[in-house]
């Protein structure tokens, strides 16, 4: 629902390009403009003479129709809310789904803070944040953390205070008739601007981001939790070994598995992250939202599904792109046989431990 223009085309490009076809099954408060995105790409593959049915969609879509449509495919590809993930996984076809997105920054003390600061801006802000690569948290060192506030506000966030953050909550979350706190729908593909303005705020014409200074312990922070909106909580860390863990408790909070990034030189730290992070991809210097997804400067492969590995519920860890839709036949011959000895294998540990150990 969230990006219901940018999946069925990004999709669609990976799938055809493994000489599939594919149907579409649109949330329905996205059926239309879904729509519209297939209808150009149907008359895009009108106009090189490929079958216009290559690619598909459920005009009228439902619970029902979605279940019989996973039910006869080949593969099913859910992205989705946990509820539609878990569907793909129950339908007994072979599926792959994507997990909830979190993603949460460091910006150390080694960070150039201009250029970290505009890329969470520009991250944040794109298409209202309805990315769930979109950075939700970022995770300040208390040494640059001033510099950072001054500098998300000349970026265009404005900087919410306490009594502004709980009005914006307020707004933010709601509770469902089964009485769980969730998002508020209405705040959806809302700019910053709209945004505070339902929740009682005023805030300056060109507002890009609203910010809210975030405290532990992360278990009691609302705003730890995925917002889907220009909506970024801030989080101040005194060293290294606090703010890890609050990345971690933060990303283990509402997106397990799928990405966060950090805004430093130092390799020990990039390193510490690579191994104790429970993420599938980590940006380095990065903007989370344009770079999780590939791009040129890094050279992962182009997506807009992200799949969050046994972390997140999924199958892989992968950017999911074409290669996930191609059936790969290996073709075995004899070859000559290089078979190592025994010695070659074992004879460090013999040598130390004796071959009786």
């Amino acid at each position: 629902m969230t990006n219901p223009t940018a999946t069925p085309a990004s999709n669609a490009v990976s799938i055809v390009k493994g000489r599939n076809a594919v149907i579409f099954a649109p949330h329905p408060k996205s059926k239309g403009c879904s729509k519209m995105a297939v209808d150009f790409m149907r008359e895009g593959l009108k106009k090189v003479g490929a079958p216009e049915d290559l690619i598909q969609i459920i005009e009228e879509p439902s619970v029902d129709a979605a279940a019989e449509l996973m039910r006869q495919v080949d593969v099913v590809m859910a992205t989705g809310g946990g509820a539609m993930v878990t569907a793909a996984y129950s339908s007994g076809t072979p599926a792959f789904g994507v997990g909830p997105g979190n993603a949460i920054q460091m910006i150390a003390e080694d960070a150039d803070v201009n250029d970290a600061v505009a890329k969470v801006v520009l991250s944040k802000a794109f298409d209202y944040a309805t990315s769930c690569s979109s950075e939700n948290s970022i995770i300040v060192h208390e040494s640059v953390y001033d510099r950072v506030m001054g500098r998300l506000a000349a970026e265009g966030t404005y900087i919410c205070s306490a009594a502004e953050k709980g009005m914006l909550a307020a707004w933010v979350w709601t509770t469902n008739k089964y009485g769980k706190t969730v998002l508020n729908p209405k705040i959806i593909a809302k700019s910053a601007e709209v945004i505070a303005r339902d929740a009682g705020l005023q805030v300056p014409m060109g507002t890009k981001v609203l910010a809210v200074e975030a405290a532990p312990p992360v278990s009691d922070e609302i705003y730890a939790e995925e917002k889907i909106s220009p909506v970024l909580a801030v989080w101040k860390y005194s060293d290294f070994e606090e703010g890890l863990g609050l990345l971690k408790a933060i990303t283990d909070r509402a997106g397990t598995g799928h990405s966060c990034g950090i805004h430093t030189y130092n390799e020990e730290y990039i390193s510490r992250l690579g191994l104790e992070i429970k993420s599938s991809r980590i940006m380095i210097r990065q903007p989370q939202a344009p770079a999780n997804g590939g791009n040129f400067y890094n050279g992962m492969p182009s997506t807009v599904t992200l799949g969050c590995g046994t972390w997140g519920g999924n199958i892989t860890t992968e950017n999911i792109y074409y290669k996930h839709f191609l059936n790969v036949t290996w073709l075995s011959v004899p070859i000559p046989v290089t078979k190592p000895t025994d010695d070659e294998m074992f004879g460090d540990y013999w040598s130390k431990y004796g071959k009786e150990a």
